[in-house]
């Protein structure tokens, strides 16, 4: 299994190598400014709120103090669980992560520290030291998913071999802030307290980050390319460093050494700035590098700021191109159909690089989830964030991010809807690019199609995660299959995985009238599919239709069948005449095709997966079967509104 997961991460879940191009934007920024002469020598320099900040805990909205606090109590009685070496060896058993085990602990330390910060009269100390202790003795603090990096057999930790990995890098952060903000308190209850918890970071993180340089993610071997876990796991290590170190010089080498992995993910992307790993992953792609660089600039009293780099901006903005209308954003990939974004680090990335519609977006996202009434979410450090930009992003327009469309030329995904700053009528989003892109699914050619806002054909996404997930067997999951994407099959034949299994001629043009997007999807197949041409565009003639069509040039005709799929999450109705309804969310779109080319068949689907009902209660796939195929062929589908 280990060589299975380690040939899945080299295939399938890097992050494209678009253009490699060694920009080492932050390097050259750290030389400019001398980052060894700027940094800060003590954390609590960068002025964020402490323990001891009463005035600012104290101001909290009532309603964000109330909640802070029922929530801490809630864990006051916490039995402190252990993680059974069970737990772990569940991965190579059956191939369940029990994320649980590991997740439940991690609640009730940042419930109770955040309620101890928010009343602040000791009640809830025991409980943080209870947390910390805990975690002191812990072997490891990752997931069990992740054990391959370890030399010794996958299952269990092995304690001699610290490594770093998600889960690692986040305890670590949060274990950093809770020492940072509560060390003089644990001093008075007992000196060793501390004193552990400060070792053990070091131990189980911050030093195998100094030593090592073989941690794929950081990508410092030159062993293959980074996707998010290195901005995500760059930030809290960082912040490790920047809390706990006490040598400046190995302070500075450790920042150093963050910057130069961070330019790895950097290099490597588009410099259209579109995550290809989608806008649910962006939180810890975009989002994560973003707060890496709030960080250094905090660090350096300012002195460290990239953000009037273009590809800087454009990897923040991104996250409104592929929005459709809240809480959807453009799901391609194991991306999720709905996030709430991250309101805080939206607006505040659209602030340092003056983008207002990103700002407003960030605030509008805020007043979606009812900021200022109840506590945020994330780490620590996080909610102390979002917390310091209440007031701000209260007193900050809000406005919903309706751009009329966007193109990412090396990303190949493309957007528009029938009118900017409205969420009437219909929104689509497609994509090109290759089948070895990051959390890749065989989608190459895909499209999701939305109407007044709401979902119509739709990705489906991605199941919960098991072992199979990152394996060799990934493809034998039905969601990650083309079939189960807006694709043909042809000749009997589906897609195929592989960074040569790529889109060819991709393009995309819009102007007041209509959005076109087109790809020839051929190179997606292989041979037995004898597809020499297939080129499938969409077209959106703003206020009145969405168009499919396909040009097709077949090498042979085989005995087996060649079928258009369409994927729903909406009632179907075949009305028998060449046209299908599609009942969504109050609005009922007609599908209508040629009678003569296609025998249609509609498949439903029910959605027994806990992951995938967090966005569909069933599923429903339109098949259009090819009654006379011919070697070459055009043919369309027409979507209006009935």
């Amino acid at each position: 299994m280990k060589k299975l997961f380690i040939l899945f991460l080299f295939s399938s879940l890097v992050l494209s190598s678009f253009s490699k191009e060694k920009r080492d934007i932050l390097q050259k920024e750290a030389s400019v400014v001398g980052i060894e002469k700027v940094l800060i020598k003590d954390f609590s320099d960068l002025d964020f709120p402490t323990y001891k900040s009463r005035d600012f805990w104290n101001n909290l909205p009532e309603e964000i103090r109330t909640a802070y606090i029922k929530d801490g109590e809630e864990y006051l009685d916490y039995n402190w669980p252990v993680v059974k070496a069970t737990d772990y060896l569940e991965i190579i058993r059956s191939g369940d992560r029990r994320q649980e085990a590991y997740s439940a602990p991690r609640a009730a330390l940042v419930a109770s520290v955040m309620a101890e910060l928010t009343e602040g009269k000791g009640r809830f100390i025991d409980q943080v030291i209870n947390g910390v202790w805990y975690y002191s003795e812990q072997t490891w603090w990752g997931w069990s998913a992740h054990l391959t990096s370890q030399k010794a057999p996958h299952g269990l930790p092995d304690a001699d071999e610290p490594t770093i990995d998600l889960g690692v890098g986040e305890i670590s952060n949060i274990l950093s802030w809770t020492w940072f903000l509560f060390k003089d308190e644990f001093d008075k209850v007992h000196p060793l307290i501390a004193k552990r918890l400060k070792d053990e970071i070091m131990k189980k993180a911050v030093i195998p980050y100094y030593e090592r340089n073989d941690f794929w993610w950081q990508g410092l071997d030159g062993s293959r390319d980074v996707n998010n876990w290195n901005p995500w796991t760059n930030h809290n290590i960082l912040t490790s460093i920047l809390i706990l170190e006490n040598d400046q010089e190995k302070k500075i080498a450790g920042v150093d050494k963050v910057v130069r992995s961070l330019d790895q993910f950097i290099n490597v992307y588009p410099n259209d700035g579109g995550c290809d790993e989608g806008p649910s992953y962006w939180g810890r792609a975009g989002a994560s590098l973003y707060q890496n660089l709030d960080l250094l600039k905090r660090a350096t009293n300012g002195k460290f700021d990239v953000f009037d780099n273009q590809l800087i901006r454009n990897m923040g903005n991104y996250i409104y191109k592929a929005y459709v209308n809240y809480p959807y954003f453009v799901n391609f990939a194991d991306a999720d159909a709905t996030t709430g974004g991250r309101p805080q680090i939206i607006y505040s990335y659209g602030k340092d690089i003056d983008d207002p519609v990103m700002q407003k977006f960030g605030a509008f996202l805020a007043e979606k989830q009812d900021w200022g009434v109840k506590p945020p979410g994330g780490k620590v450090d996080e909610q102390i964030m979002q917390l310091m930009f209440l007031k701000e992003i209260a007193d900050v327009e809000a406005e919903n991010a309706l751009i009329s469309d966007f193109w990412l030329p090396e990303t190949q995904v493309a957007g528009a809807r029938d009118m900017a700053g409205s969420t009437d009528g219909f929104y689509f989003a497609a994509k090109g690019g290759h089948n070895a892109e990051s959390h890749n699914h065989n989608d190459l050619g895909s499209f999701v199609l939305y109407f007044d806002g709401k979902p119509c054909l739709v990705d489906i996404g991605r199941e919960t995660y098991t072992a199979k997930t990152f394996s060799s067997g990934r493809y034998e999951i039905w969601t990650m299959q083309s079939g189960y994407h807006q694709l043909p099959k042809i000749n009997g034949i589906d897609q195929k995985e592989g960074r040569n299994y790529e889109a060819k001629n991709s393009t995309f043009s819009a102007d007041s009238k209509k959005a076109i997007f087109s790809t020839d999807i051929a190179g997606a197949y292989p041979e037995e599919a004898k597809v020499k041409k297939w080129v499938r565009t969409y077209r959106l003639d703003r206020g009145k239709k969405f168009t499919v069509s396909n040009s097709y040039e077949l090498e042979e005709l085989t005995d087996k069948p060649t079928s258009l799929n369409f994927i729903t999450s909406g009632k179907v109705s075949d009305n028998g005449d060449g046209t299908i309804n599609l009942a969504g969310d109050e609005f009922t779109l007609q599908m209508k095709y040629d009678t003569k080319l296609f025998t249609p068949k509609v498949e439903v689907i029910p959605v027994t997966d806990k992951g995938l009902k967090r966005y569909w209660d069933v599923i429903t796939r339109i098949i259009l079967e090819y009654k006379n195929l011919q070697i070459k062929g055009k043919d369309q589908v027409v979507i209006t509104k009935i």
